[in-house]
């Protein structure tokens, strides 16, 4: 039987360089094995943003509906759009054997500890509320008004990071991705992850030798 993968749920305020962080462990070795998953949302999309592969973008009476039929792992509204994750999907790839990286905010991370209590809590944080504020304006999505909201909210947010399994401050990229993939690769080695190592360890064959043919001391 195929080993489950790992369910690795990261999170942090807008402009503290989740996504970026995501891609560059992506980009490792280490990402083979991972998937990223794909969530829906009702936003317009960003510049440079396609769809099926940065979010799918839905209307707003379609998303209502996944809520309905509960066909979402986790979902929250956001500055006024809707965000989730198809549950079907995960799931798959989940008992397929590959793990999976969900991206998304710290409302929708809360309601998957529920849901699967065994997956990674990985919180991203700015080095500064001064910093974060200078990566959302270099953006230039956002209108100052809802930068400043962005800011209160990122204050808030940052009080939960005590339920995450890890904090990784995002100052420099490259520091911060290989924290990243050290958390994942350590994940892979916990020993409940890892019964069905010990069992074939446990029941592997082992050769004999003729003793006649070991040379004398």
């Amino acid at each position: 039987m195929e080993k489950r993968g790992t369910l690795f749920v990261i999170s942090g305020p807008s402009g503290a360089g989740k996504g970026t962080l995501v891609k560059a462990l992506l980009e490792k070795a280490i990402g083979q094995n991972l998937r990223i998953s794909v969530s829906a949302t009702t936003r317009q999309p960003r510049n440079g943003e396609v769809n099926g592969q940065s979010y799918w973008f839905v209307k707003r009476e379609y998303f209502q509906s996944m809520i309905d039929e509960d066909a979402l792992l986790e979902w929250a509204e956001v500055y006024g759009n809707y965000y989730g994750t198809p549950y079907r999907a995960v799931e798959e790839q989940l008992q397929s054997g590959k793990s999976v990286i969900l991206e998304i905010d710290i409302q929708g991370a809360m309601q998957v500890r529920a849901k699967f209590p065994h997956a990674v809590f990985i919180f991203i944080a700015p080095p500064s509320i001064q910093e974060l504020a200078n990566r959302i304006q270099k953006r230039g999505t956002d209108s100052l008004e809802v930068i400043k909201r962005r800011l209160g909210c990122a204050k808030r947010e940052l009080t939960m990071a005590h339920n995450y399994d890890y904090i990784v401050v995002n100052d420099v990229v490259s520091s911060a991705a290989e924290k990243l993939a050290c958390i994942v690769r350590a994940e892979r080695c916990r020993s409940f992850r890892s019964t069905d190592l010990i069992d074939r360890i446990v029941n592997s064959q082992f050769a004999t030798h003729d003793q006649s043919s070991t040379p004398n001391s």
